[in-house]
């Protein structure tokens, strides 16, 4: 049996991942923001399911919200950093305010959890720390650049992470979706209160892409979660995972466009070393 630790469990791929865990046996302690979300989540599975109130954006208290995780489940095999909302509009119509505060929960709530679980996973060489990043992470597009950036900050995370603690035995796998019918463009999307006509052509189009195939994305969550437990529970799991065709496509897609750039500027990028003065 494998314990696990999700946030934001109460819809999306954390509910998902949740339902998947719990139906073949594990052990999941999910946060939620209500009180209702608790109380259907612990009825998935009672004895086996725990609910724990806890909004990411206050960091002083996730330290609680994973002592009482351990103190209910033992030791914490694998934290699933899945909780976040989404955010469209342009970078010049974003506030600072907002920005800080979908960092706050996506970022620095991310950050928190992992530094409050990494204690007693270093005591024991043990564990596995999971984050859902998204393809936005690895493929920018206009309209969604704040929301991208936590997931980029994530990724670079997440990535680093792996090479600090993998010596401690200690695994992390960043998960990068592509679309799923999760919710996602219905619940957790936010919009920037400024409104600049200017950007009606470009950035406005990722809010209209998004609200016109919400409920229709490619991607389905019970079947996301099945992949990530075939791949998390793999003797050598993947420091990366893609789900979803369009997530595959977009990442190649903007990958070989990075590759193409260097390749053609690779002479001038070299031309800049020292080059020592000859010897008289």
């Amino acid at each position: 049996m494998t314990n696990w630790l999700i946030t934001g469990v109460s819809g999306g791929l954390g509910h998902a991942l949740a339902q998947a865990a719990l139906a073949r046996g594990d052990a999941v302690v999910g946060t939620v923001r209500r009180v209702a979300d608790k109380q259907a989540f612990e009825a998935l599975a009672p004895g086996r399911a725990l609910g724990v109130l806890l909004d990411l954006s206050d960091h002083a208290a996730i330290p609680d919200a994973v002592a009482t995780a351990e103190a209910w489940l033992g030791p914490i095999d694998r934290l699933v950093n899945n909780a976040g909302f989404g955010m469209v509009g342009a970078i010049e119509e974003t506030s600072i305010a907002e920005a800080k505060a979908l960092f706050d929960v996506n970022l620095f709530g991310a950050m928190a959890m992992i530094q409050a679980v990494l204690p007693a996973m270093r005591a024991r060489r043990a564990g596995h720390i999971v984050t859902i990043t998204s393809l936005s992470g690895f493929a920018p597009w206009w309209g969604t650049g704040i929301y991208g950036a936590s997931k980029y900050a994530l990724e670079c995370i997440g990535q680093t992470l792996a090479q600090e603690v993998a010596p401690l035995g200690i695994r992390v796998t960043n998960v990068a979706p592509g679309g799923f019918r999760t919710g996602f463009a219905r619940r957790g999307l936010i919009e920037a209160a400024a409104v600049i006509d200017d950007y009606e052509d470009t950035a406005r189009q990722s809010k209209h892409s998004l609200m016109a195939g919400r409920g229709q994305e490619a991607g389905d969550p019970a079947r996301a979660a099945a992949a990530m437990l075939v791949a998390l529970d793999a003797p050598e799991p993947p420091r990366h995972l893609f789900l979803g065709e369009d997530a595959l496509r977009h990442a190649r897609e903007h990958f070989e466009m990075l590759e193409e750039e260097m390749r053609r500027w690779e002479l001038l990028s070299l031309t800049t070393g020292f080059v020592a003065e000859p010897v008289a």
